[in-house]
C-alpha cells in the first residue's frame, strides 16, 4: 500500500465501486481493535483510493482525530460546517487549532437563501416550536453543506462513538454510505469518553473550553446546554425534544455490509 501525504495529488474523482468499498470497509473493521488512533487514521488513508474528508465540529474526538491527521501529515481534507449559529469558543478554538498545526480547516457555510427563507418562515428561533422545525433548520445549516463537503469524495471520517447514545451503538467501524456513495469510517467507535479526554490531555492537544463548564457535546449555541450530573452525554443537544434520538440528519445510519466483523465490535472497553 501507498503512504499519502497532503502534497500528494488527488485521485480524478469517479463513479465508487461500492462493493469494492463494502470490501475495505470489511478490511478495516477487521483490523482496527489492534491499532491505535495514529494506525487507525494511517489505515484509513492508506486503504481507500481517493480523496477523504474528516468532518470536524471541534469536539474532544474531532480534536484527537485531527491531531492523528495533522502530525502524520495524512493526505485528508479537514473541513466543518460553519452553521451560523456556532459559540465563540468554537471559533477561537478553530483558530487555535490552524496556528497550532499550521493547516488550514475549510469552511462549509449553509446556502445564503435557504437560511433567509426558513427564518422568513419561522423566526429567528423557529426551530423550537417543532422537531419538524428544528430538522428542517438542521438540514438547512448541516445537512445540506455535508452534502457540498462530500462531493467527489471516496472516503468520510467521522467522531462517533458507541458510548454517546443507543443509536450510535449500533454503528459500525466503517460501512458504505448509500446517500453519499462513499465509506464512511469511525475511527474512534470503541473509545469511551475517559479515553479520548486522556488522549487529548496527553497530547497536549487544544479543546474547547466549553467542556470544563458541562458542555460534553457542542453543537449550535441556541441548541446545546451543559449536561446535568447523571445525564447521558447528548442529552445536553436540542434537550427541549422529547425524544430519545438526539441526532440532526447527518449520521443516518446504514446497514453494515455483510463481510463486515463490525457486529462484534459494538460495545467500547470500559476506561
Amino acid at each position: 500500500m501507498t503512504q499519502h501525504s497532503h502534497t500528494d495529488r488527488r485521485p480524478v474523482p469517479r463513479s465508487p465501486d461500492l462493493s469494492a468499498l463494502g470490501a475495505t470497509a470489511a478490511r478495516l473493521a477487521a483490523s482496527f481493535s489492534a491499532l491505535d488512533l495514529f494506525e487507525r487514521v494511517a489505515a484509513i488513508r492508506n486503504e481507500i483510493d481517493g480523496s477523504i474528508v474528516f468532518t470536524t465540529s471541534f469536539g474532544l474526538e474531532d480534536q484527537a482525530i485531527a491531531h492523528a491527521i495533522f502530525v502524520q501529515n495524512l493526505a485528508i481534507e479537514i473541513v466543518t460546517l460553519d452553521t451560523g449559529r456556532l459559540f465563540p469558543e468554537t471559533h477561537q478554538l478553530w483558530a487555535e487549532t490552524e496556528r497550532r498545526y499550521g493547516r488550514p480547516i475549510r469552511a462549509i457555510v449553509p446556502n445564503h437563501g435557504a437560511v433567509e427563507a426558513f427564518v422568513a418562515e419561522f423566526g429567528i428561533n423557529g426551530f423550537r416550536s417543532s422537531a419538524a422545525a428544528r430538522h428542517a433548520c438542521c438540514g438547512v445549516r448541516k445537512v445540506e453543506p455535508l452534502g457540498r463537503a462530500l462531493k467527489g469524495a471516496a472516503g468520510w471520517i467521522t467522531g462517533l462513538r458507541a458510548e454517546q447514545s443507543m443509536d450510535r451503538a449500533a454503528v459500525p467501524y466503517a460501512a458504505v454510505e448509500p446517500q453519499h456513495r462513499l465509506l464512511k469510517v469511525n475511527p474512534l467507535l470503541d473509545w469511551g469518553r475517559g479515553r479520548v479526554v486522556d488522549f487529548v490531555r496527553g497530547h497536549g492537544i487544544p479543546y474547547n473550553p466549553l467542556h470544563d463548564r458541562g458542555f460534553l457535546s457542542i453543537g449550535c449555541a441556541p441548541c446545546t446546554r451543559a449536561v446535568k450530573p447523571g445525564e447521558p452525554e447528548r442529552a445536553g443537544r436540542w434537550w427541549w425534544e422529547q425524544e430519545e434520538k438526539k441526532e440532526c440528519g447527518l449520521h443516518n445510519r446504514p446497514a453494515p455490509p455483510a463481510a463486515s466483523p463490525a457486529a462484534a465490535l459494538f460495545a467500547p472497553p470500559k476506561d
